[in-house]
């Protein structure tokens, strides 16, 4: 499951903030980011710990560069998205780990935690929302898409 996090994720930050300024592309990262868990067999990225240190992070690091923060912070409202894409606040053990223990629960990762079907169901709704995105941002068009491309940012005509 990727499409579905690097595809719903940026939309929706761009349909609740409706910023022309965030970068949309660091937002996908942020989404896809927890993803690497499944090599590395860690699952704090999948809890809400995890994202409030990544942003801890970039608001410290970030002190005095207002516009490097601002590039930055996509990756932490990313990854929140993600732990609410992916659903990973039904499983308590995880999403607030460590308040219930240090244990994480399950061992599988809620993105494998779920019927293949449902799972490539999610990917077939991701790459109906790219659909829906070329069209909503107006993507068809070579210098909107190339600013997306080059930025991350979506032009602000297309976010009233």
């Amino acid at each position: 499951m990727l499409i579905w996090f690097i595809v719903v994720a940026p939309i929706l930050v761009a349909e609740v903030f409706r910023s022309p300024m965030i970068d949309y592309r660091l937002v996908a990262f942020g989404a896809a980011l927890p993803l690497v868990e499944v090599f590395v067999g860690a699952n704090v990225l999948h809890t809400l710990l995890g994202s409030v240190v990544a942003m801890t992070v970039v608001m410290l690091a970030t002190q005095k560069r207002r516009i490097v923060r601002r590039r930055l912070l996509g990756i932490p409202i990313g990854m929140f998205v993600h732990l609410v894409l992916d659903a990973s606040w039904t499983r308590a053990e995880l999403f607030w780990w460590p308040g219930f223990g240090l244990d994480f629960g399950p061992d599988r990762l809620p993105e494998f935690d779920r019927p293949l079907a449902v799972g490539l169901g999610l990917e077939l709704i991701g790459l109906v929302a790219a659909w829906w995105a070329v069209r909503r941002y107006d993507l068809t068009d070579p210098e909107k898409r190339a600013r997306l491309i080059s930025t991350g940012q979506l032009d602000r005509s297309v976010l009233s």
